[in-house]
């Protein structure tokens, strides 16, 4: 569910933002912005979603044993 708000800019700023993104899409473009400030769970998503990336994951165990290995050797 969408609330509606009223805010105020700066002339010049809603000029830019009129020319940018256009009018029907000042909105959701104000939106996009401000929600990673504001609600809690944009890191969890992130996270979820590189750990459901499976072949990331894969590339990312390759390398990790690799590292692991080189340092065994290294302390020999």
């Amino acid at each position: 569910m969408h609330k509606r708000m009223t805010i105020t800019l700066d002339e010049a700023v809603y000029e830019g933002l009129y020319s940018r993104v256009g009018k029907r899409r000042m909105s959701q473009f104000i939106e996009d912005l401000l929600r990673p400030h504001v609600m809690d769970t944009a890191l969890d998503d992130s996270y979820r979603a590189m750990a459901a990336d499976t072949q990331r994951e894969a590339e990312v165990m390759e390398w990790c044993n690799a590292l692991a290995g080189d340092m065994a050797d290294a302390a020999r």
